[in-house]
């Protein structure tokens, strides 16, 4: 049974589930709107088993079970926390009739709704999870240390297998770009890359070469000295607004009120001239 899914909004992309009974849904915590009264929330440290499937391995309680079971949420607690989301999951689910659910990204952007046949895999870089149905696997994959390091964004990468409904957000707009449609290989702002499938290489590259015009470009471009690539004949969702971006320009600003205002100087220069 296909999740029922609406994204909704404008600047900000919110995920509307019609939850159905015996579908389950797990978030990251914070990504949380609101819900109805019909829909049960628990927070768990392991994302929930495909429907149908028996929980430690079919149905075995206490002992050796247990213990496993506990040693497994603690090691996907584990993962996540090196891919930069919450050390638990959120679960939704409804007993009654259908549910709803109200679900968002943290930072204003879209998102995408992701459909997984259990044949191909999809990468994204940290932060990019918001929520997914039962059936749906949380891992985390590695880019290389070269790739980690050289592209800013870390060498600890989401990993989403299995079947069902992904939700992955990201800041400002979206596009969806194949590299095959443009030679097989694309140069991107290593903020800009949200997501992308299994047919796509990634790596990163050096802007120019180390010398004089190498290093104008990397200091006052704004592009640094690397660049990401991917490669291949794939699907690579990419995002406007990079996150370093978007601090940079709050951080720019932080405090502009106060400086028109005069706030700055003890409000002597503030308020009303009368």
């Amino acid at each position: 049974m296909t999740l029922d899914v609406q994204l909704v909004g404008t600047t900000t992309k919110m995920a509307i589930v019609n939850l159905r009974p015996g579908q389950v849904v797990y978030s990251e915590a914070g990504k949380f709107l609101f819900c109805s009264g019909d829909v049960a929330m628990e927070t768990k440290m392991s994302a929930p088993s495909s429907p149908g499937a028996q929980p430690n391995g079919g149905g075995q309680v206490g002992g050796s079970g247990a213990l496993g079971g506990l040693l497994r949420g603690a090691m996907d607690a584990g993962k996540r926390v090196l891919a930069g989301e919450s050390f638990a999951f959120t679960h939704f689910s409804t007993r009654g009739g259908d549910g709803l659910l109200a679900l968002a990204g943290v930072l204003p952007g879209e998102m995408r709704a992701i459909e997984l046949d259990g044949r191909t895999t999809w990468f994204a870089e940290k932060d990019a999870f918001v929520a997914a149905e039962a059936g749906v696997n949380f891992d985390i994959a590695f880019s290389g240390l070269r790739s980690g390091f050289s592209g800013g964004e870390g060498f600890v990468l989401e990993k989403f297998t299995g079947v069902g409904t992904l939700l992955i957000g990201g800041a400002g707009d979206f596009i969806d770009i194949n590299p095959a449609d443009y030679g097989g290989k694309l140069r991107v702002d290593t903020g800009c890359i949200v997501a992308w499938d299994q047919n796509i290489r990634y790596g990163v590259e050096r802007v120019g070469r180390l010398n004089k015009q190498g290093v104008m470009n990397a200091m006052f471009g704004g592009e640094g000295f690397s660049l990401a690539t991917v490669e291949g004949n794939g699907r690579v969702i990419l995002q406007s607004v990079t996150i370093d971006g978007l601090a940079k320009a709050l951080e720019k600003n932080a405090g502009a009120g106060d400086k028109k205002t005069g706030a700055g100087l003890g409000g002597i220069f503030s308020g009303s001239a009368d």
